[in-house]
């Protein structure tokens, strides 16, 4: 954790948040979107869900309307709704809902409490992991020159007054190992992070080891195919989590957003958490398969989330968003390549929601990026920004702020 101590550690420090909070609770008022909280008020809630390794949105939301969808994907495009509860499902005319999410995010799209909003995405080009994450995270721009030290979480913590040092309620924090890249800067922020899935077993020495101990034995032959397979499994999944940067998986979302959620309730104001695998090159998948089972750890563990929030959840804004999208043609090995344009997911109890969201075309190959990816409608930096110029009642000189030369985009979903 990059702020010390631990905010837990200390027995005044405790009473001091418990106290804190109850007064925050106590004095909490309906959100405004005409000014900003004055300090030291408990703050909206902001969550940003960020899905490194570029998921394939088309996985998730299939463009009913386009038959180019069918045609191109032979063995990931999701059927047609047919009305049955294994089958996806209808959100509009055009855009359908993967059965594997459906259980999980169609009663908040009832509720007008989840939209998507296609056709999204950054100005960067590259189709690299690495470049487009950081530069998402960022958030200065397409110009030249980066400032590794000014990311866009913490800008917005600078504007509204948060920090990792400010009572419950105003507080910054990352659920991550890391201090991830968006909260670098001036700003006080800190990270706490989540249960290591990743780390549970033996390493190769330890392997090395227990391989001698056997050799020679019965069980000898039996240890060593067992590490063999597990090295050629460990090396496709090191292969995968190159792009997630050590971020947790999908299943570990799932186990962890409940407590995600206690303390956006109890404590934080503004919030980051990254989930790896989604760089899905082979055996993607259709309405079954990696992807999703993926999709629905993912969407179980937003109502967990909303759950754990409880009362906090009608203040609440989560956006899920991934650093660029996937080819809208599936490639010789059964999945997809990098692309450009995605889909973001936007949740809130306080939503206005069960909508898509933002400019959309037509999917042709005339309207393809390059003739290959979903382009970019809706800036990201200027979506956010029409997001909190309503939930935090921001003006565009605070805006600007956050994010230089962007006018917002309001999408009026909150």
């Amino acid at each position: 954790m990059s702020d010390s101590p631990s905010l837990l550690q200390d027995p005044a420090r405790r009473l001091w948040l418990r106290q804190a909070a109850a007064w925050g609770a106590a004095s909490a008022l309906p959100v405004l979107s005409t000014r900003l909280w004055a300090a030291p008020a408990s703050l909206p809630r902001f969550l940003l869900v960020f899905l490194r390794g570029a998921y394939d949105a088309h996985g998730l939301l299939a463009p009913t309307g386009s038959e180019l969808y069918y045609s191109s994907r032979p063995t990931t495009a999701l059927a047609k709704p047919d009305g049955s509860e294994t089958g996806s499902l209808a959100l509009d005319s055009d855009w359908a809902l993967a059965p594997a999410a459906v259980p999980a995010l169609a009663p908040l799209w009832q509720a007008r409490q989840l939209a998507f909003v296609p056709f999204a995405g950054s100005a960067d080009l590259s189709r690299s992991h690495f470049e487009t994450q950081d530069s998402f995270e960022l958030g200065q721009g397409e110009g030249p020159g980066r400032n590794y030290r000014s990311g866009f979480i913490n800008r917005l913590a600078a504007v509204l007054g948060a920090s990792s040092r400010e009572p419950a309620g105003r507080e910054v924090l990352a659920f991550t190992p890391g201090l991830p890249l968006s909260f670098q800067g001036a700003q006080p922020t800190a990270n706490h992070p989540l249960r290591n899935l990743q780390g549970l077993g033996v390493n190769e020495a330890q392997a090395r080891l227990i391989e001698q101990m056997y050799g020679g034995t019965r069980l000898g032959p039996a240890v060593t195919d067992g590490f063999e397979t597990r090295r050629e499994v460990m090396k496709e999944l090191g292969q995968e989590s190159a792009a997630s940067r050590g971020a947790m998986p999908a299943a570990g979302f799932e186990a962890e957003a409940h407590r995600i959620g206690t303390l956006m309730r109890e404590r934080v104001a503004l919030g980051f958490v990254d989930i790896g695998g989604w760089d899905t090159h082979a055996n993607q998948g259709g309405a079954t398969g990696t992807l999703a089972t993926k999709l629905g750890e993912l969407s179980r563990g937003m109502v967990s989330l909303s759950k754990a929030l409880g009362s906090q959840w009608e203040n609440t804004v989560v956006v899920v968003a991934s650093e660029f999208g996937r080819t809208f043609r599936e490639n010789g090995t059964r999945g997809t390549d990098h692309g450009h344009g995605t889909v973001y997911w936007v949740l809130g109890g306080g939503l206005q929601g069960g909508k898509m969201a933002g400019e959309q075309v037509a999917l042709t190959p005339q309207t393809l990026h390059q003739g290959r990816d979903m382009p970019v409608l809706s800036n990201y930096r200027a979506m956010l920004a029409g997001l909190w110029a309503r939930q935090y009642g921001l003006s565009p000189t605070q805006l600007a702020r956050v994010f230089a030369d962007t006018p917002a985009l309001d999408l009026k979903l909150v």
